[in-house]
């Protein structure tokens, strides 16, 4: 039987395919803690156009509903040394794909298990990105060129591990972040991050007071944050998750129950009236730079 050069190249274009499909869940289950090859294969993450300062990859996957109420991106791994965050994007990805619930809105979800996957990969892993830019301080908020600089020399001693950049945007997966934020339009945005044990929030709503054990604490806003910029100066309400260990992942049923009680909060967030008072995000101080 003769097969015809196209079939061949479809074939191989498909083994390519799943090559490369596969090829995170090799790194990811090596690296991240509670989660299994099968898992994350099971997660069906979806390969962009988006490459870290190493040429990796940025993977991500959406969950579509067809009556959408809102969109939400859901981002891991800002900092490459919070491996429990990628691991929890992953397992929410699951339960994005799972959990039903007629009290629940109907969402449209974007998953980034791994913004910064050259941190992620490294040995050991690493904070910043693989040019040393801490990537939650390297967005576009107001004053940026001044404030940024000022806080990393006073505040944080010129600590090299929250160096925000020589210019807001200035790497490949902060911009990828911004851009999925302009063309996604998310009405929320979850950042999971650790070690620090909390909750926190900003933006123009009434912010969760818990997520499974975890607790609001508002912890202040810092010059290139993805919650000053999104949350404050965007008005895009950003839940940021504070996990209370950065090498593990709560047990299966918290992750479960956090994700629900997200479900909970944001299904009374759908079912608010325009005239429902909103209480704008304050400024605690109790965890000095996340």
């Amino acid at each position: 039987m003769r097969i015809s050069r196209f079939a061949v190249l479809l074939v191989l274009a498909a083994v390519a395919a799943g090559v490369r499909a596969a090829a995170p869940c090799d790194d990811f289950a090596r690296k991240l803690p509670n989660v299994k090859r099968s898992m994350c294969e099971a997660a069906r993450l979806e390969v962009t156009s988006a490459r870290s300062v190493k040429g990796q990859t940025i993977w991500t996957r959406d969950i579509k509903s067809a009556d959408e109420q809102q969109r939400v991106l859901v981002v891991g791994a800002i900092h490459g040394d919070e491996l429990s965050s990628a691991a929890v994007a992953l397992h929410w990805i699951h339960l994005a794909e799972q959990t039903a619930a007629p009290w629940a809105p109907a969402i449209h979800w974007r998953f980034i298990p791994a913004l910064n996957p050259d941190g992620l990969l490294a040995t050991p892993p690493r904070r910043v990105n693989a040019n040393g830019v801490d990537l939650n301080r390297n967005f576009p908020t107001p004053h940026w060129d001044r404030d940024a600089r000022i806080y990393w020399e006073k505040r944080t001693g010129k600590d090299p591990r929250r160096w925000p950049g020589s210019k807001p945007l200035s790497e490949p997966e902060s911009k990828f972040l911004h851009e999925q934020m302009q063309q996604f339009k998310p009405h929320l945005i979850v950042s999971i991050h650790a070690p620090y044990g909390v909750l926190d929030f900003d933006g123009p709503s009434v912010p969760p007071s818990r997520l499974g054990r975890l607790y609001l604490d508002q912890v202040g806003i810092f010059p290139g944050s993805l919650g000053n910029y999104g949350g404050v100066h965007k008005g895009v309400p950003v839940v940021t998750i504070e996990l209370p260990n950065a090498m593990r992942t709560p047990l299966d049923a918290e992750m479960r129950q956090m994700w629900l009680d997200l479900l909970r909060w944001m299904s009374e967030r759908v079912s608010r009236t325009p005239e429902s008072p909103v209480r704008p995000a304050t400024s605690g101080s109790r965890v000095p730079v996340p």
